[in-house]
């Protein structure tokens, strides 16, 4: 997992960057690969991560809508 300002934004399985499918980047990822990071897990973007600009646009924009994770209970 990697974080944004403490927000889980992006996943990274296998060498694979993925992002959750969000409506604020669904214009920008239109044409991107999809994928699944792990079994049970909702379809993703697959991130180009060779296009800098692009991905840091598309981190911030998806930080913005991603909540910070809830605390885990403690046993």
């Amino acid at each position: 997992m990697v974080y944004a300002n403490n927000k889980p934004v992006l996943t990274v399985c296998e060498n694979i960057v993925f992002v959750k499918k969000l409506d604020v980047i669904e214009d920008m990822m239109k044409n991107a690969e999809c994928g699944f990071p792990y079994k049970g897990a909702k379809e993703h973007y697959i991130l180009d991560i060779d296009q800098r600009d692009f991905c840091r646009e598309v981190v911030q924009k998806a930080e913005k809508v991603t909540s910070l994770p809830k605390p885990k209970k403690k046993k």
